[in-house]
């Protein structure tokens, strides 16, 4: 299945992308797409229930705004330096174990909406990687059953403030956390969907230009790896969504490096799971509603 959230930020509604090019509204399902969803075997149920209600769902019009495919989780975790090529632009070595940081939850938006550069921001720079979204409550998994707990995958932009991830005490999540900083999707999709994770081509373009481009056959440290390894550290629980690294041709690696201003266009994708394109806009504050 392909699932997706849509309309006014945190006001979203569900929907489902069908085999004959419909999206239509699940509302009638009654549940969002959060933990709760996938803990109770959502999934499967929504299987169940679709063919018998699809037909009477309201067809979802194009144009519409997308949300995070994912309602807010407990967690988003991601991997560093996870491309070999990616380190190497980085003038790191190749992590002899996953480098793991989180994104605060409240960094999610929808695939299109606007990057705000941070105030204050000189350095903010883009990452495409491959999100994978947890099916069920997993500790001390092992690297043989982990993909049994993955409920499918998305296209995620791991957005990383440079200046505040790397020289102010080199705690990486206040680089990565801003709002915005992690719109998540279009799409969810169902890991019997998707081939082989592993054999992904992803892309990113800068104004028009590709300056991402390079398959997850790249990665170091592959899916059943990254879930046994975190299991043995924390209990990722259903919805949780692991970002498993981007692959070379970040600003930061650039010669000079090159940082978002407002006003440029940040396009990217994964093969099979759609696209996103946002325009950074400068920082400004929000007016107080009376």
């Amino acid at each position: 299945m392909k699932l997706f959230r849509f309309g006014a930020y945190e006001k979203e509604k569900p929907g489902v992308l069908l085999p004959d090019g419909r999206m239509i509204d699940i509302s009638a399902f009654g549940e969002d797409y959060n933990e709760t969803f996938f803990t109770t075997g959502g999934l499967e149920r929504l299987v169940e229930w679709l063919p018998a209600n699809a037909d009477a769902c309201p067809v979802v019009e194009e144009g519409v705004r997308y949300g995070s495919c994912v309602a807010r989780p407990s967690k988003i975790i991601c991997i560093g330096l996870n491309y070999a090529r990616h380190a190497a632009e980085s003038g790191m070595e190749p992590p002899k174990e996953p480098v793991v940081f989180f994104k605060a939850t409240t960094a999610l938006c929808g695939p299109n909406d606007n990057v705000v550069i941070p105030r204050n921001s000189v350095k903010t720079d883009w990452e495409v990687e491959l999100a994978v979204v947890i099916g069920r409550r997993a500790s001390y998994v092992e690297e043989a059953e982990a993909m049994d707990y993955v409920a499918g995958y998305a296209l995620h932009n791991d957005y990383s403030e440079r200046e505040f991830q790397l020289e102010r005490s080199g705690q990486w999540v206040k680089g990565k956390s801003n709002d915005t900083f992690a719109p998540l999707g279009p799409y969810l999709i169902t890991k019997d969907e998707v081939a082989d994770p592993h054999n992904l081509r992803l892309w990113l373009s800068l104004n028009g230009n590709k300056i991402q481009d390079s398959s997850t056959s790249d990665l170091i440290f592959g899916i059943p790896k990254l879930i046994s390894y975190l299991s043995q550290f924390m209990t990722l629980l259903p919805g949780d969504v692991i970002s498993t690294g981007t692959p070379e041709g970040v600003g930061l690696g650039m010669k000079p490096p090159v940082y978002l201003k407002p006003g440029d266009v940040v396009e990217l994708g994964i093969e099979g799971l759609g696209e996103q394109r946002q325009t950074a806009e400068a920082w400004k504050p929000r007016v107080a509603l009376v």
